[in-house]
């Protein structure tokens, strides 16, 4: 394990591991830098040097390496502004190039031929939305000297042609005042086996956009819909005032709202794998979240005026947005922001396959009395139940000994849950490990061990300094990044 030693910092959110070199680059938010691990030796990673991100911007956002090159996602000192994807050699961090992109590029990967690398530029508005950038998807094509390349080299995939289309209405469109192309937020990329195809996930926008990446064009916005958690496997725990484990069917809908993305291959077809954290807009001139209990409920719809105590679903935290399907000022609907599952969807972004309420109850087995613990503190059962429960986040996917696995990040109580997606329409949990967290110990005082996995990354046998696979996970409040090496069933 690597500690930073600060917390609650993000001193360590996203990794890019370079095989020729053995180094690890790790995004560290807590002093806008891109620290540098010799890998060498897996078992000890050692700081050896950090790469400053303030000449090119106001801080990294994510990094990626393919065959020597590190590319670093850097958002613009004013964060509405054009941000940078900023390019250097791995070997000896010579800086190759810095390159515009859109607004608040939140994520970068390299398509999986290495011919290029594509960001999600989020575009978040101001908290007075005076302020507003479009989202767009960046496209750089690095297949030939990056030095040479210039702004007018990078494609940009906008959502202008949606500005005054009939998108489904289940795309939230909310923003005050917003285009199409200004209320989207690109947030994370996953890319087709044959580098030709990203899906791209918008996440306050319960959408996932698909990208013709050598056309660089939006082809398509796809509505993911709603889990209903009155229906048999797919409950939740909604109160942190119950004082008990209370898993259970309830009148609400979630909105997938998926953070990471990945990609996977079964057969000659690609599916897409999310994390369907949920994520809301709370700015001064627009501010979704309400508890269930301050909303005026239809008393048709919802007789059972004690739905709104604290015990049952009172405190529970909803959108305003959706819901008032009547726009009378009373909600027939109630609306939660994630699902609080692992979900796995067809290319075309049909619905494949669902977790439902198995990693709540999986943590529940786990640790019956830390369940939905934050990620902050220690003490804190049921803390997080109102709230996106344990919030799967981060994920990625690799093919080990013949089959695709899944490892998924739970932000909040923590651990790793893995997956076997041989079959993607009913994927199998291989463990949740959630070990190296000690709820004894202090977690400002750093002895509370790793908190908020937040960017997970897997080293092939050949590629790994030990020969044997690795993942690694880096935890943004406990600021450190843990190495696993990972063994077969």
């Amino acid at each position: 394990m690597y500690e930073t030693g600060i917390f609650d910092e993000s001193a360590a959110e996203i990794t890019a591991f370079d095989p020729a070199s053995a180094r690890l680059f790790v995004v560290n938010g807590a002093d806008a830098s891109v620290d540098v691990l010799d890998l060498t030796d897996p078992t000890t990673p050692t700081l050896i040097d950090s790469f400053d991100v303030m000449p090119y911007g106001g801080g990294a956002n994510s990094v990626a390496v393919a065959d020597g090159l590190v590319a670093v996602a850097v958002e613009a000192l004013a964060p509405q502004d054009p941000g940078s994807v900023v390019f250097f050699t791995a070997a000896d961090l010579s800086v190759l190039n810095q390159l515009e992109v859109g607004a608040m590029p939140d994520m970068l990967t390299f398509s999986p031929d290495h011919t290029k690398v594509v960001l999600a530029c989020e575009g978040e508005p101001d908290d007075d939305y005076l302020l507003d950038p479009e989202g767009v998807v960046s496209i750089v094509d690095v297949s030939g000297e990056v030095e040479m390349l210039t702004d007018a080299d990078v494609a940009s995939a906008d959502f202008g042609a949606f500005n005054l289309a009939n998108i489904d209405p289940q795309i939230r469109i909310f923003g005050p005042g917003s285009t199409v192309a200004q209320d989207v937020e690109p947030e994370y990329v996953a890319i087709s086996a044959d580098s030709s195809t990203a899906w791209v996930s918008l996440q306050e926008n319960n959408a996932v956009a698909v990208v013709d990446l050598d056309a660089a064009t939006v082809t398509e916005l796809l509505a993911l819909g709603y889990k209903n958690h009155s229906q048999p496997g797919k409950g939740l725990d909604p109160s942190d005032d119950d004082g008990e484990i209370a898993i259970a069917n309830w009148p609400v809908l979630g909105m997938y709202q998926p953070d990471a993305l990945a990609r996977f291959t079964v057969d000659g077809q690609d599916y897409v794998l999310s994390a369907n954290e949920g994520d809301s807009r709370a700015y001064d001139a627009l501010d979704e979240e309400v508890r269930t209990k301050e909303l005026t409920l239809d008393p048709q719809v919802f007789p059972d005026a004690a739905l709104q105590d604290d015990e049952q679903l009172g405190r529970l935290t909803v959108t305003t947005v959706n819901g008032d399907l009547g726009n009378d000022g009373d909600h027939e609907q109630l609306y939660a922001f994630g699902t609080r599952s692992v979900s796995v969807w067809s290319a075309a972004g049909d619905l494949v396959w669902d977790s439902g309420d198995e990693l709540e109850q999986t943590t529940a087995a786990a640790y019956p009395e830390q369940f939905n613990a934050s990620n902050d503190e220690n003490d804190s059962l049921e803390s997080r139940s109102d709230a996106k429960g344990p919030e799967p986040e981060g994920a990625t996917v690799a093919e080990l000994w013949g089959r695709p696995y899944a490892f998924v990040g739970l932000e909040r109580i923590g651990g790793v849950v893995v997956y076997d997606l041989s079959d993607p329409q009913a994927p199998s949990m291989v463990l949740y490990d959630n070990s190296t967290r000690d709820f004894m110990g202090d977690p400002e005082q750093g002895t509370a061990g790793d908190l908020g996995p937040e960017g997970l990354e897997v080293v092939q046998a050949a590629d790994s300094p030990s020969g044997e696979p690795l993942l690694i996970v880096a935890n943004e409040v406990s600021g450190t990044v843990r190495i696993y090496q990972i063994i077969a069933e």
